[in-house]
């Protein structure tokens, strides 16, 4: 099962504090915006998302499709795929892909410890 490029959103109070803490760790700013309250931040392969007032606790992040640079693989596992073959080892979703689209597309679950787990599909 390839779940493509990981990363970790995390669910910051304040996205200018954060940032600077992050960069004294040898994070980048790779993508985002402070104007719309995220960053995409990057260290080596190592990606975190930073957001602010989007969503509560933090999230595992896995992109389909993409490598750690956001760059397009070649072949990988569609998200929808991906949730048909979850659904039968009888994983329960939180939100789901429509099995009856294309492209981009997205589905939630939630580990057994109550971590959020988001496979999010942009192409």
């Amino acid at each position: 099962m390839q779940l493509g490029a990981f990363s970790v959103s995390l669910s910051v109070k304040d996205l200018k504090t954060s940032k600077e803490f992050y960069e004294k760790l040898g994070f980048v700013e790779f993508g985002g915006n402070m104007e719309h309250n995220y960053l995409i931040m990057k260290n080596a392969s190592t990606l975190i998302g930073l957001f602010q007032g989007m969503f509560e606790g933090n999230i595992l992040t896995f992109n389909p499709g993409w490598d750690e640079n956001a760059q397009n693989v070649e072949s990988f596992t569609d998200v929808r795929e991906l949730q048909k073959e979850l659904k039968s080892k009888g994983i329960e979703f939180n939100t789901e892909a429509d099995e009856s689209s294309t492209g981009p597309a997205s589905f939630v679950i939630t580990d057994p410890d109550g971590n959020v787990v988001l496979v999010d599909q942009h192409r």
